[in-house]
C-alpha cells in the first residue's frame, strides 16, 4: 500500500542529543525515528517543528516550584533517581519542548484529521515530580491546553503503553472534559497506580489476538459514549514480545495491527488522532527506531 508523504509530523532537532548509548532510556530513538521516516520518503514540507519550550509553558499543569527547581538543577538526588535521567541542559531543552510538540501535533491533527508527533508519552509525570524518564506530562499539557482554550470540548486520552498512565490519570483527574483511559500490564511499572478514568490491567504474556480484541472492543465503546473532538493516542511500542521491559506477548505484526485499528476506529468515527510514541526498550536502538515508526506508517497508509 502506497504511504502518503503529506502526513503531518512534528519533531524537534532538540529531542535527541549525545547520551550514555548504555542506558536503558534511548535518547537516540527520536533521531532515528526521524531517519527512518525520512528514509521511507514521509519527510518534506509536511514537517513541523514547536518552539523551543520553558518551565512558564509548563506551569499550566505542574507546580511552579518543581517546573523551575527542574530546570536549574535544584532537585535534591531522591527526585532525580525517581526520573532516572542525569540532568543536563541538553535534557533540559528537549524536556520543555517535546510537550509544544505533542500539542502542535494535536493543533495539526484537528485540521488534517491525523498527525504524528516523533515523540511524546511522557505519562508518569505528576504535578510535583517526575517518575519513570519522564519529567513533564505533554499529554495532560495538550489536553489541558485545548480544552482551556475552547478548541475542543472533550479529549480522549487513550494509552497503549505497556506501563499504565499514572501521572496523566493524576493531572486529569479533576478535569471533566478530559477521559483517561489507559490498557497496560497490570504487573508491570508504576507499581502504585494512579486511577484513570477506566484502566483495564492485563495479564503477563498476552498475546496478538486477546490483545486486540481489548483494545478494539474498548475504543469503539469510548468514542461512541463519549463522542470526543480529539483522541491523543500513546502508542507505546513497549507491548513488544521481545521488549525490555515489557511482559506482553504481542508481536510485531501486532503492534501494526493495534495502529491501524486504533487509526481506523478513529476515521470510521470522524475523530481527529494525534499519535506520540510512548515506550520502547531495545539493546537495538534502529530496531527500537522502525518498532516507533509503526505508527506513523500506519498513519501514512490510512
Amino acid at each position: 500500500m502506497a504511504l502518503n508523504p503529506h502526513l503531518p509530523l512534528v519533531y524537534h532537532p532538540n529531542y535527541s542529543f549525545s547520551f550514555d548509548p548504555n542506558h536503558r532510556f534511548v535518547m537516540s530513538k527520536f533521531a532515528r525515528l526521524y531517519h527512518h521516516v525520512k528514509g521511507l520518503g514521509l519527510v518534506g514540507d509536511n514537517l513541523e517543528q514547536p518552539p523551543l519550550g520553558t518551565p512558564d509553558d509548563l506551569s499550566l499543569i505542574h507546580c511552579d516550584n518543581y517546573v523551575h527547581d527542574l530546570w536549574h538543577n535544584r532537585l535534591d538526588a531522591k527526585a532525580m533517581r525517581r526520573i532516572g535521567l542525569p540532568w543536563s541542559h541538553n535534557l533540559m531543552a528537549r524536556t520543555f519542548t517535546a510537550p509544544l510538540g505533542t500539542l502542535k501535533t494535536a493543533r495539526l491533527a484537528l485540521t488534517h484529521g491525523v498527525a504524528c508527533h516523533l515523540a511524546g508519552g511522557t505519562h508518569h509525570a505528576h504535578y510535583d515530580f517526575g517518575s519513570g524518564y519522564c519529567m513533564v506530562n505533554d499529554l495532560a499539557f495538550t489536553a489541558q491546553t485545548l480544552i482551556n482554550s475552547g478548541e475542543v470540548t472533550n479529549v480522549l486520552v487513550f494509552d497503549l503503553d505497556v506501563h499504565q498512565g499514572d501521572g496523566t490519570a493524576a493531572l486529569l483527574q479533576h478535569q471533566p472534559y478530559a477521559f483517561t483511559c489507559s490498557i497496560h500490564c497490570e504487573k508491570n511499572f508504576p507499581f502504585r497506580k494512579s486511577p484513570s478514568d477506566l484502566d483495564i490491567g492485563l495479564a503477563n504474556h498476552i498475546s496478538d489476538d486477546e490483545y486486540l480484541g481489548v483494545v478494539d472492543d474498548t475504543l469503539v465503546h469510548l468514542l461512541d459514549i463519549l463522542n470526543p473532538d480529539l483522541v491523543l493516542y500513546d502508542a507505546g511500542v513497549d507491548i513488544w514480545q521481545q521488549d525490555g521491559l515489557g511482559k506482553l506477548d504481542v508481536s510485531w505484526q501486532g503492534i501494526a495491527q493495534r495502529d491501524r485499528l486504533v487509526l481506523k476506529r478513529c476515521a470510521q468515527h470522524n475523530t481527529p488522532v494525534a499519535t506520540v510514541i510512548g515506550g520502547g526498550y531495545d539493546k537495538d536502538h534502529e530496531r527500537l527506531a522502525a518498532r516507533h515508526a509503526i505508527v506513523v506508517e500506519q498513519a501514512a497508509q490510512l
